[in-house]
């Protein structure tokens, strides 16, 4: 089982990548798991229709332990297995904590024995990584991890954070950083200092995904470039990210 996380600061198109990499994978014939890491639980919506679907710490709110499996995991586009941690009120405890629990819960219901995927992605916040968003990248639950990022200063300020996380962590034998996805927002110069950004973090960029609007286009549909036009540039774009991901190491 293939085990990643990806990070990047919020509002990046992380998601929108993310759930455009599962979609991908799973048409390339893969078992797909995506856990989304994000208070917001949006990672996982336009794999389902654009749908949000009952997060785990919710459910533990209202069933206690009273918990099954297919109370928290949802079969979206072309059968990717649909997870979303959750988070507590605004104000009202820590988003990190919900991480946490729901990670716990997981491996309490056994569910990767259970539905046996042969890729697990974690979709994580990365404008703060602390506590439990830097879960993924601690006790084995994630090997690799990408990050997500444009030319903007403060994603690429994020980025650099992230990095020095997993650097942190990586002494340890944990997950190691594989590369940046630049994700473009058509930033002057923005191939420029991305590529400046991964020399000064000792990483490259992995894969170049460029602005088009039938992103947006799909999202407005609630659905992944892949399930709105598989055979358009952007999900070929997606899927040569995909099979990338798949050959490395």
């Amino acid at each position: 089982m293939k085990k990643i996380a990806i990070y990047g600061k919020g509002g990046i198109g992380k998601s929108t990548t993310t759930s455009n990499l599962s979609a991908s994978l799973s048409v390339l014939g893969y078992k797909v798991m995506q856990i989304g890491c994000d208070p917001k639980a949006d990672s996982t919506k336009n794999l389902m229709n654009g749908k949000f679907i009952p997060t785990v710490l919710d459910v533990m709110n209202q069933k206690g332990d009273d918990i099954k499996l297919n109370d928290i995991v949802f079969e979206g586009y072309n059968g990717v297995l649909c997870v979303e941690a959750g988070g507590p009120t605004p104000g009202v405890g820590c988003a990190g904590r919900g991480i946490i629990s729901a990670f716990e819960k997981l491996e309490e219901l056994k569910a990767f024995d259970v539905y046996k995927p042969d890729i697990v992605i974690y979709d994580v916040l990365g404008d703060v990584v602390c506590g439990g968003f830097s879960m993924p990248i601690r006790n084995g639950y994630a090997n690799d991890v990408y990050i997500v990022t444009s030319g903007e200063m403060m994603s690429m300020y994020a980025a650099s954070n992230i990095s020095t996380a997993i650097n942190q962590f990586k002494s340890r034998g944990y997950a190691s950083l594989k590369g940046l996805i630049l994700n473009a927002k058509n930033v002057e110069d923005e191939k420029d200092l991305v590529t400046n950004l991964a020399k000064e973090i000792n990483s490259e960029i992995f894969h170049y995904i460029p602005r088009d609007k039938i992103v947006q286009i799909s999202e407005n549909e609630g659905k992944t470039v892949i399930e709105k036009d598989r055979d358009c540039d952007m999900a070929k774009i997606y899927i040569e990210l995909a099979e990338k991901i798949i050959n490395e190491g």
